[in-house]
């Protein structure tokens, strides 16, 4: 095959799918590796090391996505302001695409149908799975890893206050407050990031195995009134609450949230649009200066408020909605999404070339738009079709 490795276009985007190391991977399976030039500079792989890996260097995207038979990004595909097009429409009937869509997310809906329309087979990352066998593909874990912690960094240093307890010749100044909603992977990082920092840190998660994880990595739990049974679904993965259920949810988050200063937002429930649980009431209700972080904002944000994609502030409370805080450290998080999209990619090439069994569990997980047809669960019903 023809492998495509475009530059992301994002703003503020410095992660490339690929590293020149992988780049040799894939080429000593026999592949053909097409970079555009200066694709990884943002992460500090150069040209040169992607050339000397044998990788053909190309000088634009239109070359990558004319002649490349899978293109592998990081972000979904968005408008090219250099080609004046957008990234679906540089692409061609029956190329394949992997990247993480967020396919439920509403801002995604008409890119998704238009690759649909377009005969384009697009998988997404965000499917994969949590299932031994694909943990070595699991990019969302890789990447919530790095989001739990630069996203508590980010909100550090918003605050306009101390983290840690600090005792001067004027007294003591108590540590921060940090609230973890949803103990997943990202959460579980943004744990144990804040308090190496010195926060005092509480957790809620509607699942117990979630709590007890928290609980572990030293978090005081706050219950949220939702019966174990309602709350936990296939592969241990947090179910979509009924109304009522969601509304308990948040009344016992109320609670607690004027006592917090930083509040870190990971609650997902897979190929679903993140459930809403801070409203615009519940953010009047927080300390001026306080910090939401809200990472689940790729799949529409935990809280009602989180701008998709940046930073503002309103009544009072910073609210963080950057959509790619993973390529804030590109270096680390790059060599570990190339190595996920690499084992992806191995998995599902047979005899040199891409083989889609729809019978399989993790073809299923990921496989979004196919044969003229927007095929994901989730979202299909976010689209109401």
């Amino acid at each position: 095959m023809i492998i495509g490795i475009p530059k992301e276009i994002m703003h503020d985007e410095r992660r490339v799918s690929a590293t020149p190391d992988v780049c040799g991977r894939y080429i000593s399976l026999g592949h053909t590796v097409l970079v555009e030039h200066d694709a990884g500079e943002g992460a500090y792989f150069h040209d040169e090391q992607y050339a000397a890996a044998g990788a053909l260097v190309v000088p634009g995207a239109e070359d990558v996505y004319e002649r490349a038979d899978l293109i592998l990004k990081v972000k979904e595909p968005l408008f090219n302001e250099q080609t004046g097009l957008h990234e679906v429409d540089m692409m061609h009937p029956g190329q394949v695409l992997i990247s993480f869509i967020h396919p439920a997310a509403p801002a995604n809906h008409q890119m998704v149908r238009t690759l649909a329309k377009r005969g384009i087979t697009a998988l997404t990352l965000d499917g994969v799975p949590r299932i031994s066998r694909a943990q070595s593909m699991d990019a969302l874990t890789s990447m919530s890893t790095c989001a739990g912690y630069k996203g508590i960094l980010m909100g550090a240093n918003l605050l306009p206050r101390f983290v840690p307890q600090i005792f001067s010749a004027v007294g003591m100044i108590r540590p921060i407050n940090a609230l973890i909603i949803g103990a997943g992977v990202g959460g579980l990082q943004a744990l144990a990031t804040v308090k190496r920092l010195g926060a005092r840190v509480f957790a809620a998660d509607i699942r117990p195995a979630a709590r007890e994880q928290a609980q572990s990595l030293g978090a005081q739990i706050v219950e949220l009134n939702v019966p174990d049974d309602a709350a936990v679904g296939e592969g241990g993965y947090a179910r979509v609450l009924r109304k009522e259920l969601l509304l308990l949810e948040r009344e016992a988050l109320a609670a607690r949230l004027p006592e917090m200063d930083l509040v870190f937002l990971s609650a997902l429930v897979p190929g679903k649009l993140a459930p809403v649980l801070i409203t615009e009431e519940m953010v009047k209700i927080m300390k001026p200066g306080a910090v939401i972080v809200d990472i689940s904002i790729d799949q529409g944000g935990n809280c009602s408020l989180t701008p998709p994609g940046e930073i503002k502030t309103m009544h009072k409370v910073h609210l963080v909605g950057i959509k790619n805080i993973p390529g804030l450290i590109p270096e680390s998080s790059t060599s570990m999404f190339a190595l996920n999209m690499f084992n992806l990619v191995n998995y599902l090439v047979k005899d040199n070339a891409l083989v889609l069994d729809e019978e399989d569990e993790i073809v299923r997980g990921i496989l979004t738009t196919h044969k003229g047809e927007v095929v994901h669960q989730g979202a299909r019903e976010a689209m109401s079709l």
